[in-house]
């Protein structure tokens, strides 16, 4: 399968789920800023009552194309297709961003984020926010979590989707399992020599945010799910401490018994309880190690991203494998 041009300047790879009205509003930005220096990969993650079309491309008066998917697999997944077909059709790849479609990743700062990439010590460089359009609420649960990342990963996470590519940055992630993933997540596991640019969010473009709280929660464990190796370790050892402390306090209880420090009664439940934290603990340390011997032996699944794909919408035909 291969219907794409052979070389553009920047290639932006956007995912777009019933957000037909601000993907236009993006299409027109992009071509206002970088005129035809642009291609717009737009992966069209099975919407159903507003779809995204190439019609909405040409209307920019911009190239690009639109992956239709078969059916709705989640903004991360969204982004791996398109950044699978991007390396799989493109030839001569200069620079790849990934950015949202709903206005939010701001497309004159795109220009920040391929300046910072033309140093040859930078593989990607992705978009730290210094400031956000949103509630409180929504700002003291990422803080939250972002400490809480740290705290089980050893990891910092500050950055979202929006970043840019070199093609050797591109090469990599595609060959991560991880992106499939959370693609932030990704990024940070792959080693990649990486910069950061404080860049502020803007405001959507038209309509509301799909996303919930149930859908962020969900969408921050996926990024714990790739360093989980590293978070099972991090939880065994804590409960490794606490079975170790339960052991002290076992002994401290039967020395209070034996010295006669103990009250009626107090001495069989502290025992009770301290030694019933000592089973779980443990248990749930061996089945840590357990699991985490499974992870290290675990092999990379190679995923067809080609099976997700309903049709391909540019001005060429698509070529049947």
């Amino acid at each position: 399968m291969n219907n794409a041009p052979n070389k553009k300047d920047i290639i932006v790879v956007t995912p777009v789920y019933e957000d037909k009205e601000s993907s236009s509003i993006l299409f027109k930005e992009l071509a206002r800023v970088f005129k035809r220096k642009v291609f717009i990969v737009a992966v069209d993650d099975g919407s159903v009552h507003q779809p995204v079309e190439i019609l909405n491309i040409k209307n920019a008066e911009i190239n690009g194309l639109v992956i239709k998917l078969k059916r709705n697999v989640g903004h991360q997944r969204a982004i791996a297709i398109g950044l699978n077909y991007v390396l799989n059709n493109f030839k001569n790849i200069s620079k790849v961003i990934v950015m949202d479609s709903d206005g939010e990743d701001d497309p004159e700062s795109i220009k920040s984020l391929l300046s910072l990439l033309e140093s040859d010590e930078i593989d990607m460089v992705v978009a730290e926010r210094k400031s956000r359009i949103e509630t409180l609420s929504f700002k003291t649960f990422y803080s939250v979590y972002k400490w809480l990342f740290f705290i089980l990963s050893g990891q910092r996470i500050s950055f979202g989707n929006f970043m840019a590519l070199k093609p050797t940055a591109l090469k990599r992630m595609v060959a991560m399992q991880e992106l499939w993933i959370h693609t932030a997540a990704c990024a940070l596991a792959s080693k990649l020599r990486m910069k950061t640019c404080s860049l502020d969010r803007g405001p959507r473009y038209a309509g509301k945010s799909k996303m919930n709280f149930v859908g962020l929660a969900l969408h921050g464990f996926k990024g714990l799910m790739v360093f989980a190796e590293d978070v099972l370790v991090r939880v065994g050892i804590a409960c490794a401490v606490v079975a170790a402390f339960s052991i002290l306090g076992v002994f401290i209880a039967i020395t209070l018994k034996i010295i006669g420090f103990a009250t009626p009664g107090w001495f069989s439940v502290a025992f009770g309880i301290l030694l019933l934290v000592f089973i779980q603990t443990g248990t749930l340390t061996l089945t840590i190690l357990m699991l985490t011997g499974l992870f290290k032996g675990g092999h990379i699944a190679n995923i067809d991203y080609e099976k997700f794909i309903d049709k391909i919408q540019n001005d060429q035909p698509r070529k049947k494998n």
